[in-house]
């Protein structure tokens, strides 16, 4: 009996945790209005200027928002957009990002010799 409570206890924190970290994809898009002037519509930026964040994982994009949150990562710009951001905000803006198809890709070797 006391395992079956204690497994049923994980099972109960795993679906929460879950639940807690996951992104609103639609919700992430209708927020990154503000980003597509540096980072494109998508995350493909336009510009080399700036880094494409389509594609990457949601758990970097997380974790780079809380580190130009925190001081972390010195960017006055994104010091500036990240502030104001939820953890709930930062989770769809990367489950959004994540989403997106990146125009960056990697060359395979016989492609590399050309």
């Amino acid at each position: 009996m006391r395992i079956l409570l204690s497994l049923a206890a994980a099972t109960l924190i795993l679906f929460h945790t879950g639940a807690q970290a996951g992104g609103d994809i639609a919700a992430g898009k209708t927020k990154s209005a503000p980003c597509a002037a540096c980072h494109g519509a998508d995350g493909n930026s336009p510009s080399p200027a700036f880094p494409i964040i389509a594609g990457q994982h949601e758990d970097y994009l997380i974790r780079a928002m809380q580190e130009y949150q925190s001081g972390a990562r010195k960017n006055p710009i994104m010091s500036g957009f990240a502030a104001p951001l939820s953890d709930q905000d930062r989770a769809d803006l990367a489950a959004y990002f994540a989403s997106q198809k990146s125009a960056l890709h990697t060359l395979k070797y016989a492609e590399r010799l050309d």
